[in-house]
């Protein structure tokens, strides 16, 4: 028999709080007992926050987690027992720590933020040198921007890695600029694809700088900016919990096709796909081509340049996405697995790092001309 205790009984923990009502058990059984009990949680619990299944010890006055086993992320609202008592559900106060994942995060981020200012300075230096054709000023006009887009952002990721010591006001404006950044960032991603996919069905017919540059500035900076501002608009003027979350300062989840972050998520897999698809035709149509014709020879080497920039730039900042995507879906008390998938989303966001290093490396100081030679081709 289950008799329901009204009164609480007190909490003695400082790291959780009491999430259920408080039932007493008996039995007319004699020993090696097995008992389900099932609450109906007070609080509804988050992913990242693990519940503690106790029993009031008497002697001690105290809750104690011995001989009673919490039901895990399927079961959340489970407990097995294995003796008589009152019994209860506690929930953390704090979310659940993943090992060296802020250390980590940091790492990355600040190295991520110092080969993106070397790599816009290189641009700087080099960028007469290296923009001779339109399809080059198209593939330089466009990494200068992801730079920047992606500079931005990681900042702001950097300013707002501690939601618990910023105001509400700026961890609003640090998810607003992120949310814009990280879009413009896959945008510009997308105006390169497009602008080359054109090239080649259209037998790299010639686009002018100012016509690309109109086209790429609305593609890669207008419609992300429509995206934030309708999102931030249609969600209580940027209310807390509706367009932003205070505990992360970035976009709400609130289940499949439910929060802000689908109007983020829903536009990079778009983008994603095509730049997938403006790969294979492209590819199809530089095998097809006559490498002969002289007249668009320099146009097909500058194409394969800036075909390599997507063919790499796609997988390194469109894979870490479906993992982060993952970590918003995956329960933190699920085991392994989980954290695995949110180690796998910060390494792989570190990718991006070891590209512009990569091209921080190439510059040879003996030999400038050397340098041009191997930064135009990367």
């Amino acid at each position: 028999t289950f008799d329901i205790v009204l009164d609480y009984l007190p909490n003695t923990t400082q790291t959780f709080n009491i999430n259920s009502i408080v039932v007493s058990t008996t039995t007319q059984r004699g020993k090696d007992l097995e008992i389900t009990l099932k609450f109906p949680l007070l609080t509804p619990r988050p992913r990242h926050v693990e519940l503690q299944c106790v029993s009031w010890n008497y002697n001690q006055s105290k809750w104690t987690d011995e001989g009673c086993k919490w039901g895990g992320a399927s079961k959340p609202d489970e407990c097995i027992c294995n003796h008589l008592t009152s019994f209860a559900i506690l929930m953390s106060r704090y979310p659940i720590d993943i090992p060296y994942m802020t250390e980590i995060t940091y790492a990355g981020l600040s190295a991520s933020v110092v080969s993106l200012v070397i790599s816009l300075l290189i641009e700087l230096i080099v960028w007469r040198k290296v923009v001779k054709t339109n399809t080059l000023h198209l593939r330089h006009t466009a990494h200068v921007n992801i730079s920047l887009c992606l500079l931005v952002a990681d900042c702001c990721f950097l300013a707002s890695s501690q939601p618990e010591i910023i105001s509400e006001i700026w961890c609003r404006i640090a998810a607003l600029l992120k949310h814009f950044c990280y879009l413009a960032m896959f945008f510009w991603m997308l105006s390169l694809s497009t602008m080359l996919l054109h090239q080649a069905v259209f037998l790299f017919h010639k686009v002018g700088k100012k016509t690309y540059l109109r086209f790429s500035l609305i593609l890669g900076y207008v419609c992300p900016f429509l995206i934030v501002f309708i999102t931030f608009l249609t969600n209580n003027g940027g209310a807390q919990d509706a367009y932003f979350s205070l505990k992360t300062c970035w976009l709400v989840y609130s289940g499949l096709l439910k929060g802000t972050i689908y109007t983020f998520i829903l536009p990079v897999g778009i983008i994603v796909f095509i730049n997938l698809f403006a790969m294979i035709v492209v590819i199809m149509k530089l095998l097809d081509h006559k490498i002969t014709e002289k007249s668009h020879e320099k146009e097909i080497q500058a194409a394969k340049t800036v075909l390599r920039s997507v063919i790499l730039l796609t997988p390194i900042f469109g894979l870490p996405w479906i993992f982060g995507f993952a970590t918003f879906i995956m329960d933190l008390t699920a085991g392994a697995v989980t954290l695995a998938v949110n180690y796998a989303f910060v390494v792989l966001n570190l990718c991006p790092v070891s590209w512009h290093q990569s091209k921080w490396q190439k510059l040879h100081l003996s030999n400038p001309r050397v340098f041009v030679h191997d930064y135009v081709g990367i």
